[in-house]
């Protein structure tokens, strides 16, 4: 079938409307009518080909919600009209190790992504969420919970489940001590997600004017990161730490942070890489840095059950289609709070 979507041409060209063809149906697949899609850092990186892998025409999204259209024989989960959402991840192996432990995102094969992959269907590139509609395997489609606003739900299948990946595998509960490193669009739902989950939420930041927030958002207590008196006073306080920022910096003084045992989690992806850490504090209080890709669609859906129960959406602003190269030069000065939206539906389809 044939959409419109606001696409990349190439990498130093706007995004601009333009036309594009969908998959047929297939027996698992559910065709979904995109309502709202979120606007992700690494959209703009796609777009402007700076990780070198882009192909065009490009369509950038994959925090998206919609209803569905229609589906294919085999699908019985879901009908038309249901509010349904795609996160970063359309198709994977289904078969090796990590599929079949129902952790999709490290596929030994490597998973499908929502747009600049190939579809396994078609040989063609997938297409993201900057569109009017999408077809979508039924396996890497989640409900939403019909109170939550659909708009700020969009966040949540990239931003929300990036962060609420490490905080299930690290079996974060009520009680324990979370740190949070940056207060952006992964930052300020880590910040909801670990507070809802009971536990005592530490913000650690650059910027002091952000405290308020924070706190607003769940924040117990704010660390102006600049400020060796502050940093000094949360040593050896923290269970776990989520570092969500993607820019190179020192790690030694969250290490220190960290009671014994700890973990430093890096969800953030830095353009160079971060300065060495200092190994002996990891090796005399066994202290542990690691990283954590995106989630698996098992804990997407269980993030946004979980969400529904606690209303917890991200903090959005809503823009129309045609300010995305607005969007992105924003985002630029991380002038956001937290995380761009479009409007899908009140979006001009007209081709330029």
């Amino acid at each position: 079938m044939k959409i419109r979507g606001i696409m990349a041409q190439a990498a130093d060209q706007a995004l601009r409307v333009g036309e594009v063809t969908l998959r047929d149906v297939q027996p698992d697949d559910v065709l979904i009518d995109i309502l709202y899609c979120g606007v992700c850092h690494s959209d703009l990186h796609m777009a402007r080909n700076e990780w070198g892998v882009s192909q065009y025409p490009l369509v950038p999204g994959h925090e998206i919600v919609g209803r569905v259209v229609s589906t294919g024989q085999a699908v019985s989960e879901y009908q038309p009209g249901d509010l349904v959402g795609v996160g970063v991840m359309v198709d994977a192996c289904g078969h090796c190790h990590f599929c079949q432990q129902h952790e999709e995102q490290y596929c030994e094969a490597g998973f499908t992504p929502t747009y600049n992959g190939q579809d396994r269907y078609t040989g063609e590139m997938t297409r993201g969420g900057y569109a009017q509609n999408i077809v979508v395997d039924r396996r890497f489609v989640v409900s939403v919970p019909e109170n939550l606003d659909p708009r700020g739900v969009a966040p949540l299948l990239c931003a929300g489940v990036t962060v609420w990946s490490p905080l299930r595998h690290f079996n974060v509960k009520s009680g324990d001590r979370v740190g949070v490193i940056g207060l952006g669009g992964l930052g300020h739902m880590a910040v909801k997600l670990a507070s809802a989950l009971g536990a005592e939420v530490t913000l650690f930041t650059t910027s002091p004017e952000k405290g308020a927030d924070a706190r607003r958002l769940g924040a117990s207590r704010v660390v102006v990161s600049r400020d060796a008196d502050q940093m000094a006073a949360c040593a050896a306080s923290l269970d776990v730490i989520l570092d969500c920022v993607a820019a190179p910096h020192e790690l030694d003084p969250y290490l220190a942070a960290l009671k014994t045992n700890g973990q430093l989690v890096l969800v953030g992806i830095p353009d160079s890489p971060h300065p060495s850490p200092d190994v002996t504090p990891m090796v005399f209080r066994r202290l542990s840095i690691s990283g954590t890709s995106i989630g698996s669609i098992k804990e997407t859906q269980e993030m946004l059950d979980f969400c529904g129960r606690h209303n917890i959406t991200a903090e959005i602003e809503m823009i129309r289609g045609a300010e995305v190269e607005t969007a992105f030069a924003r985002m630029l000065k991380s002038d956001v709070k937290y995380r761009f939206v479009i409007d899908i539906k009140g979006t001009s389809w007209v081709a330029d």
